[in-house]
């Protein structure tokens, strides 16, 4: 029986640092291309900011937001760092780097896609350091 517990204890304490570690991690991942070091979301799509923002707060909504998702953050999400999350006024929350929230673009069907870049002059590339 103290075998069984012993097991059961660490499987636990397993299964806790691997979820603290998957809690931790970034919400966006650097990618390297031509144009320089950029963040995608996890499926690799170009992540983009809008001039229109303020720091911390995000001016895309409605039609806006419609071409220009927000990077959602789960309702448990913590900062970390530069990694802030933002409270939209639709009651959903999102993600921002250095305290511009991040967005995806419709227009962009694959990861790699960079359409979005210069749109309207005011949307751009997530630019990593």
């Amino acid at each position: 029986m103290k075998r069984i517990a012993l097991g059961l204890a660490t499987a636990l304490t397993a299964i806790g640092m691997t979820a603290g570690l998957a809690f931790a991690a970034e919400p966006a991942m650097m990618t390297k291309t031509a144009k320089g070091n950029i963040y995608t979301d996890a499926q690799g799509m170009t992540l983009y900011t809008f001039d229109k923002d303020k720091a911390g707060t995000s001016a895309c909504y409605e039609e806006c937001a419609t071409s220009w998702p927000a990077l959602k953050a789960d309702a448990g999400a913590k900062t970390d760092g530069k990694w802030t999350i933002v409270d939209r006024t639709d009651g959903t929350k999102m993600w921002a780097y250095d305290g511009k929230p991040l967005y995806t673009y419709a227009k962009d069907k694959k990861a790699g896609d960079m359409n979005g870049e210069g749109m309207g002059g005011v949307w751009h590339m997530a630019k990593a350091s």
